[in-house]
């Protein structure tokens, strides 16, 4: 009896069928937009353009009645726009899919049908873990604006609001210099024959180098402390000069926080920002120095930083004025939308191409990045250790 030659059987050297892929339809997008809840958050997700565009590739957008009031954009531009107009909240929230800045609420949650599909920001650190059982118990999708990557690997929106926070901190440090209450009167810039005014920055990311380029462009003197080399060097590079940097050594860091007049706090840490400035050091500032600390939503990386409030920004603590508001780009709300509208716009128009969320999480690796819940699920291994959740790798459910 001849042994076979080949390892396979008899069936498998028929001739098989072809797999293709099923042709991907495109799909028509119901998007819900309701007026944001949260304290202090002025900004919408959509400007009336984005609604302009969506509507006009045929895709139906819902808006809740004053909801871009705030970031100045009236309810008549949005229905000029094609959006429908509603004064009711449930109606807005029934739709298969939600758009907001902030996360919901989990009342506005128990309002959502199941199976709904959520892209907002997340902001992990404020968050319980009821808020992850309610999207688990409606079996929601959920999409975090932070978690989203580009082509690159970088994180479009979170580096865009970082943008706007290095800008206006040192715009705010300018505003708060010449306030008559607290201020000392001194113009943040260069003038021909008076010293230029010394800005400090710790931190080395996209919030230090908008700071820096500002500050730089009214004609500050910079200095940037970071333990970062490889960040350092990527600072001066984008700044086409050069300028002060250094690793974070308290010596001289004590000595350019003494003679300073803004000190700009732009460090980030993995759960909490590091205090790398202590109350010693805070005590030795100039009188009426200003400090913006960037980073208090996650701590602060000054010891004496309190958190503040939009109507009750500042605060003076050993002489120095403090800023310590979290969530900056919010004070700047129109900007803030169109930030935000021009990263997520082209998302929602390449998911309807693709057929939906299902579709588009398969050929996008960007968003699926962004999918911290799917169908209920928890498929974000950090939030999971976070709150000692279940978790499930979106990468074995969708492939």
């Amino acid at each position: 009896m001849s042994l076979s030659l080949t390892p396979f059987t008899k069936q498998q050297l028929l001739p098989q069928e072809e797999k293709l892929e099923v042709t991907r339809q495109k799909s028509e997008l119901f998007i819900g937009i309701p007026k944001e809840t949260s304290y202090q958050e002025r900004r919408i997700s959509l400007t009336p353009d984005a609604v302009n565009s969506l509507t006009a590739h045929g895709h139906r957008v819902m808006i809740e009645a004053g909801a871009g009031m705030s970031s100045s954009y009236t309810d008549k531009e949005y229905s000029d726009a094609g959006a429908e107009i509603t004064q009711d909240t449930k109606k807005v929230l029934g739709c298969p899919v939600i758009l907001k800045v902030e996360p919901p609420t989990t009342k506005e949650i128990e309002m959502m049908n199941p199976q709904t599909l959520i892209i907002s920001a997340l902001q992990l650190k404020t968050q319980k873990k009821e808020y992850f059982e309610a999207l688990a118990s409606k079996k929601i999708t959920a999409l975090a604006f932070e978690f989203i990557k580009d082509e690159d690997g970088s994180y479009p929106a979170v580096k865009s609001l970082s943008e706007i926070a290095g800008t206006a901190s040192v715009l705010i440090a300018a505003e708060l210099m010449i306030n008559q209450k607290i201020g000392k009167g001194l113009l943040l810039g260069n003038i021909t024959g008076v010293p230029p005014t010394e800005v400090v920055i710790i931190g080395a990311g996209t919030v230090a180098e908008f700071a820096a380029k500002t500050a730089l462009g009214l004609g500050a003197s910079v200095k940037v402390f970071d333990n970062s080399i490889t960040k350092l060097r990527r600072l001066q590079n984008a700044l086409n000069q050069r300028i002060f940097t250094s690793t974070i050594q308290e010596k001289s860091l004590l000595k350019a926080l003494m003679r300073c007049d803004v000190a700009i706090g732009a460090m980030r840490g993995k759960n909490r920002t590091p205090i790398v400035v202590s109350e010693t050091m805070v005590e030795n500032m100039k009188r009426g120095a200003v400090i913006i600390d960037v980073c208090i939503d996650t701590g602060g990386c000054f010891e004496t930083s309190e958190v503040t409030t939009h109507e009750k920004p500042t605060f003076v603590k050993n002489n120095v004025i403090h800023y310590c508001v979290p969530n900056i780009p919010s004070r700047y709300s129109k900007t803030a939308s169109i930030s935000i509208s021009n990263i997520i716009s082209p998302f929602l128009l390449q998911m309807a191409e693709d057929g939906g969320i299902e579709s588009s999480i398969r050929c996008n690796a960007g968003l699926k990045h962004g999918i911290y819940c799917y169908h209920g699920l928890l498929t974000n291994r950090s939030i999971a250790d976070w709150f000692s959740l279940s978790y499930r790798d979106i990468n074995l459910i969708v492939f």
